[in-house]
Parts: C-alpha cells; sequence; structure tokens
C-alpha cells in the first residue's frame, strides 16, 4: 500500500493531519457531527461545519459532559488525554497501518474495520480512555480501528414527547450519533486504508446494550457486516418509562415540566447533577437501575429490538456475543448493604430486581445448583450469579437465538478468567474483559485486575486473535482455537479462561428458570 507521508486526509468539514507513531497512523478528535448545542440540543447530529486550513487531528477531542472521577477516564501518563467536558463532542479517532495515496472506496477494497462503542452506563465514558485505544488491535491485526465519543446521560438518552420533536423522535440521540459515526466511517474509511463495505461494530455493557439496539434499528441497516457485543443484550426503555425519568429529572432541576423551553437553556452542569440525584433515588423494580436507556419510540426504534432481530432485521449480520461469569460483583464494590444482605434480604432484592420470576423458585434454583458444584451459596454470591444471569447472560442468549434464527454466523463465549485484585472478590466480573481483548494486560496499574504472566498473555493474544479473525471474515476461528457456531440446541460456547475450550451449555442449569418465565426467541428463518 502507497502511504500519504504527510498525513493529511480530506474529510467532510475539511483537512485534518494525523501522527505517525512508529508503526501507524493515528487521528483523533476527528468531527462526524457538528455541536449538538443550542437548537440542536434532543435533535439528530447534523453535519460536520467546515474549517479553514488542516485541523490537528494528533489529540483527542473533549469527553461527552459527564461526571468525571479521578483517573477514570484517561491514563494518568498519557500525554494525549483529554478530560475537557464539552456538548461539542461529537468526535471519532482512528488507529490505522497506512494511508493508501489513492483510496478506492470498493467493497473488498481495504482492510476490515472495528468501530468500538464504549460502555459506562449512558452517562459517563469516552473513546479516549486508554483501554480501548486501538493501537494494539492494529499492530496485532490488519485491520483498522474507529472509536467515538457519543452523547451521553440527559443530554444523549432523555426521552420525553413534551420535548416536540418534528420527527416524532423521543430519546435516543446518542443512539442518533452512532449512526452519524457509522455513516461517516462508510463514507470516508476508505481515506484511512479501511473496506467501508466490512464493518464490525463492538462495545461493552451500555456500549454492548447500544449494539443490540443498532441490530434493531432501520437507520443502522447497512452500516455495519458484523457486531460482537460484549456483556450487553436487549434493555431499553418504552416510552411511559422514559417519560417518568424526563419527569423525575425536571423535578430534581425545580422546573415545572419537562420541554424544551424548561431545559433547553439549563446548563450540563446542572442536567449532570440532577442525574446523579434521580440515579441514587431509582425507583422502578427491574435488574437495570439505569435513569436512562434506548427507548421504542416508534421511530428510530420502531420496535422492541429483540423482536426486530427475530424478524429479520439484521439478518444479513454475524454476530459474536458473550458475558462474563460474575457480572454483577463489580457492582458490589462499595455497597455494603449487599454484602450485608441475609436469607430474608436476598429474597426481598429479588422480588423487587426480578418482579415477573417467582421469587422463591428463582432463589432456590441457584442455591440448588450452586450447591451441586461446591460453589458459595451465601446471600451475596447468590446476588452476584443470578444478577449478571438476569442482567447479561440470559438477555445475550435471547439475542443470540433471535439472530441465529436468520441463518446469520452467530458466536457465544463466556469468560471466566478471575481477578486477583481485593483478594479475589471480583472473580469473572463485568469489564474483566475488555484488556484482554485490547491487548493491554502488559500494562502494570491493569495488571492489578487481570494478573500477570504467561497464562494472562496467552488469553489476551487468544481474545485479540478471535476478534481480529471475526472482523475479518465473520467466522472468530483461528489457530489453535476452533470455535463451532451456537446453536440453541446444542449451546456451543467458547469459555475464556485457563483452559480455554468450546463447552456446549456451560453453567446452563440454573438458566432453566429464565428460560421458563423469559423464553428463547423461536422465530424460524423465512
Amino acid at each position: 500500500m502507497v502511504l500519504s507521508m504527510d498525513g493529511v486526509i480530506t474529510v467532510s468539514g475539511g483537512r485534518v493531519r494525523g501522527v505517525w507513531r512508529g508503526d501507524q497512523w493515528s487521528f483523533s478528535g476527528v468531527p462526524y457531527a457538528r455541536s449538538p448545542e443550542g437548537p440542536l440540543r434532543w435533535r439528530p447530529p447534523q453535519p460536520p461545519l467546515t474549517w479553514e486550513g488542516v485541523r490537528d487531528a494528533t489529540s483527542f477531542g473533549p469527553i461527552a459532559p459527564q461526571i468525571v472521577t479521578a483517573g477514570g477516564i484517561a491514563s494518568p501518563s498519557d500525554p494525549d488525554a483529554d478530560d475537557a467536558r464539552s456538548e461539542d463532542c461529537l468526535t471519532l479517532n482512528i488507529w490505522t497501518r497506512g494511508i493508501p495515496e489513492n483510496p478506492a472506496a470498493t467493497p473488498g477494497v481495504g482492510r476490515p474495520v472495528m468501530v468500538w462503542i464504549h460502555g459506562g452506563g449512558f452517562t459517563s465514558g469516552s473513546g479516549s480512555v486508554f483501554l480501548y485505544r486501538g493501537d494494539h488491535l492494529v499492530r496485532n491485526g490488519d485491520v483498522v480501528v474507529v472509536t467515538i465519543n457519543y452523547r451521553l446521560g440527559a443530554l444523549g438518552f432523555l426521552g420525553h414527547r413534551g420535548l416536540g420533536d418534528p420527527d416524532g423522535y423521543i430519546g435516543n440521540w446518542g443512539l442518533h450519533d452512532q449512526v452519524a459515526a457509522l455513516a461517516w466511517v462508510r463514507d470516508h474509511i476508505a481515506r484511512f486504508g479501511g473496506d467501508a463495505a466490512n464493518v464490525t461494530l463492538f462495545g461493552e455493557s451500555a456500549g454492548a446494550f447500544s449494539v443490540a439496539a443498532l441490530m434493531g434499528a432501520p437507520a443502522a441497516a447497512g452500516l455495519f457486516r458484523r457486531a460482537i457485543v460484549q456483556s450487553g443484550g436487549v434493555h431499553v426503555h418504552s416510552v411511559d418509562e422514559a417519560e417518568r425519568a424526563a419527569d423525575r429529572l425536571a423535578a430534581a432541576l425545580g422546573v415545572p415540566a419537562c420541554t424544551r423551553e424548561t431545559l433547553g437553556s439549563i446548563p450540563f452542569a446542572d442536567l449532570l447533577a440532577a442525574t446523579e440525584e434521580i440515579a441514587t433515588r431509582q425507583p422502578d423494580p427491574g435488574l437495570i437501575p439505569l435513569p436512562f436507556l434506548p427507548v421504542v419510540d416508534g421511530v428510530f426504534l420502531p420496535q422492541h429490538p429483540l423482536a426486530a432481530v427475530g424478524q429479520g432485521a439484521a439478518s444479513g449480520v454475524d454476530l459474536l456475543i458473550g458475558t462474563n461469569r460474575d457480572e454483577l460483583a463489580l457492582f458490589g464494590l462499595g455497597r455494603p448493604e449487599l454484602a450485608a444482605l441475609d436469607e430474608e434480604g436476598v429474597v426481598g432484592w429479588a422480588a423487587n430486581a426480578v418482579p415477573d420470576v417467582p421469587t422463591e423458585e428463582l432463589v432456590e434454583t441457584y442455591r440448588k445448583v450452586r450447591s451441586s458444584r461446591d460453589e458459595g451459596i451465601d446471600p451475596h454470591a447468590l446476588v452476584i450469579a443470578l444478577g449478571s444471569d438476569g442482567v447479561f447472560r440470559w438477555p445475550s442468549l435471547q439475542l443470540a437465538a433471535a439472530q441465529a434464527a436468520h441463518d446469520a454466523g452467530t458466536y457465544v463465549y463466556l469468560f471466566e478468567w478471575e481477578s486477583p485484585a481485593f483478594g479475589g472478590v471480583l472473580g469473572s466480573c463485568h469489564a474483566l474483559e475488555l484488556p484482554f481483548v485490547f491487548g493491554v494486560v502488559h500494562v502494570p496499574a491493569v495488571q492489578i485486575f487481570t494478573g500477570a504472566g504467561s497464562e494472562v498473555a496467552t488469553l489476551s493474544a487468544q481474545m485479540q486473535r478471535a476478534w481480529l479473525a471475526f472482523a475479518e471474515s465473520g467466522d472468530p476461528t483461528h489457530g489453535g482455537l476452533e470455535w463451532p457456531r451456537w446453536e440453541p440446541c446444542g449451546r456451543s460456547t467458547m469459555v475464556f479462561g485457563p483452559g480455554t475450550a468450546a463447552v456446549a451449555g456451560p453453567r446452563d442449569e440454573e438458566l432453566s428458570i429464565w428460560e421458563r418465565h423469559r423464553p428463547l426467541p423461536t422465530t424460524s428463518h423465512p
């Protein structure tokens, strides 16, 4: 490939200059949409404004407005990190081995593209978090990696008919941003050496919820060929649920109603404070105590994404999906009330969190199955186990079943590597797979959570190679790792851990309770 040696590329808006970092180019803070401020608050994103000259793209742009904790966004040693918050945050970052002198925007020309959507409960995070840098994936595989920022919190997911969108949209502003970023990738990525016809959309936690939602969104159809859903599944609000959250936000702000007139000029710092207040007083039952989620508004999401996928909305999309065994252990940190639960407390917690599943049957199923494996059955262990499956694993298998019904390549994993941090109490917790996927297990600060040594390095290499192989061909099988497709009957699952191997239905005994009350989709291929 012939390289452009000055690192200047023309995109919509103007020219940008990246930086060569020894073995690859990186372009940071590239606008894919204009600032969604003022009259563009709670509106779909618009094309970026033009600029004069060459825009510097050697450092990250501002992050979406959010509550920033020390060390929570960037690596302290990273000179390119930027914790500045601004509504003018709709930018993306690109890592690529080479820039073609004369890019050919034709299918099959260029390298596979991996577009990352960060997590953070729809209220925090950014595409510049040091864990998400694409340089190791680019170095270890022939891909182009893109990470994005999108609107968060009330600015990204406030949904209320009182906001009066002329097209009938309610909430999902952050998802609109993600679609705009994907459209930008489609139109520009060939200039960075990528193949616009071979895009893998991948994300974790809220990013995975986003990927799952976009699989059922007509606006995203055709913008990605493959999807990787890490610790996700379909989690959405109805319009009524979204409006209840919006009304609570308005009350916390002391305004009479949720309208553009009452909220449009409120500083984002006040919106953040009100969001934090309502998040701590979440009255709705359910396992997902988040104030904001994607909204089934009847327009952007015409129907529940799981139903849409079951009907073939993403029939041409290959899917790799999975969860960590002990997801909820991470959320138990700093919550002594969970550690203090007794037997009665577990029943009460389950009754509130899972009102649609018989409480005593649910708790007893997990107690009996875990006891048969000589695993912990104390109240805290039971909450972690049934919560992890209810929030993450079972919804992931529901999405896998819906997609597999349409002859799409569907692959499922279960991550069981255990963190040594805090004496091992985290187990295989939420987000622990991230440093393995992004190849940063060599960083000393990360090794506090992942551990160190040859087993860690080997597991990271296995996962990276699987993700890269999937991005290239839709099949994560690679030398030394044979990964069968997942089917609802056999449920062959790749278990990542000390002895990585494909296993039929691992840890499925306790899932029987979910299957009885929240069945897997049974839609057949038309």
